[in-house]
């Protein structure tokens, strides 16, 4: 840090998590300075940001030059690719907020750099998570989970010597968790993407209504925390208060409550090691929350979690196929080209058909990865599902 500010590079800064990213910076003006700004296809709203945060970079898709309200006309600062802005020398921190495979390549050039990394995109190190780690431990590099579970494990085992004897990771169950196989049978998108507790991206939305998310989940806190997958359980919690639990070998059982609001783990991240009052955070009122509930998933209702775990026990390439094929399958759905049911049936159907590597180089990941996106969407025009 420089001066006691803490600079930062938001990668996603237009999505739902970095834009709750700079809500938390807005709390914090003299304590945080946005270096750099990366976003997707929303070069509009990139403009509005750099406007008011005046980082001294940025990165917006290639071709997207006319999308923006002041067309060619508008400023921005210096455009740098995601690696680059990634691994800048005056970052202090980076945010990677970029859903799917693109956030993989910005957060390996960020742990090689050393950086400190608030990673909010789990596809990363379903993916990749053993090359991932093991950069992290080469080069110093720490990794800050921004996932509100995660965040939740990480903040437990604070001050603890002692590994966890098991994770204890809750799921509100999305929209559907009462649905019958009938009812399923006919969900459209915007009921999948109207989630009962969290607001998210329409991709995660998907995600957390097939419980894929809570299953990529499982991946990452395996290589995030270095627990034995047999040793991470799902709970599903509608209520999303407690938002995962550790168990110890004494049986004792540490659990992080709080409003389901994003900016609190974005924000636990960015101050880490400390915490910093915020009073435009949600308060939880003990009066109104009622009784807190826990069941464990019904595989049989939603097979994503199915698919995912098993993915995780085969490791090497499975997971990156898993990644590539969901990815697909959510696309396929939102444009209605998808029924809901058939989500996990075309990640099942891909997963079937690959030849799996056991320990992959990242070639091999990454071109599991597109093979996995190409023959997900041949299965799904020739209806092989």
């Amino acid at each position: 840090m420089k001066g006691g500010v803490k600079r930062l590079a938001i990668l996603g800064c237009t999505g739902s998590i970095g834009q709750q990213t700079l809500q938390v910076v807005r709390a914090f003006p003299e304590r945080f300075e946005v270096v750099g700004l990366a976003a997707g296809s929303n070069r509009a709203l990139l403009e509005r940001q750099a406007a008011e945060f005046k980082p001294r970079a940025v990165h917006f898709a290639e071709g997207d030059d006319r999308r923006a309200g002041g067309g060619r006309s508008s400023a921005l600062p210096k455009k740098l690719s995601l690696e680059e802005m990634a691994s800048l020398d005056e970052v202090d921190l980076v945010v990677i907020a970029t859903s799917g495979k693109a956030g993989l390549s910005p957060l390996l050039s960020a742990v090689r750099a050393g950086k400190q990394v608030a990673l909010a995109n789990k596809e990363a190190l379903v993916m990749a998570g053993e090359i991932v780690t093991r950069e992290a431990r080469r080069h110093r590099a720490r990794l800050l989970p921004v996932d509100s579970e995660h965040s939740a494990i990480w903040q437990c085992l604070r001050g603890e010597k002692e590994k966890p004897y098991r994770i204890l990771l809750t799921a509100s169950g999305g929209p559907f968790a009462r649905y019958t196989s009938t009812q399923l049978s006919r969900v459209t998108h915007e009921e999948a993407l109207r989630h009962p507790t969290w607001s998210m991206g329409k991709k995660v939305t998907i995600d957390s209504a097939t419980l894929m998310n809570k299953g990529m989940e499982v991946i990452e806190a395996h290589w995030l925390f270095n627990v034995p997958l047999d040793r991470i359980q799902v709970l599903v919690h509608p209520q999303s208060i407690v938002h995962s639990m550790v168990e110890f070998g004494d049986g004792s059982i540490k659990a992080q409550l709080s409003q389901p609001d994003m900016r609190l783990p974005i924000q636990y991240a960015l101050t880490y090691p400390e915490r910093w009052t915020n009073a435009g955070l949600p308060r939880l009122d003990w009066s109104k929350t009622g009784a807190l509930t826990f069941e464990l998933p019904d595989m049989e209702r939603f097979p994503c979690l199915k698919l995912a775990l098993q993915a995780a026990e085969m490791g090497g390439t499975a997971p990156a196929v898993l990644c590539a094929a969901d990815e697909v399958a959510v696309d396929l759905f939102l444009s209605g080209r998808l029924a809901f049911l058939d989500i996990p049936q075309l990640v099942g159907r891909t997963l079937e058909k690959h030849r799996h590597i056991a320990r992959p180089s990242l070639e091999e990941i990454l071109q599991a990865d597109g093979w996995a996106r190409e023959t997900a969407a041949i299965l799904a025009s020739r209806g092989q599902i």
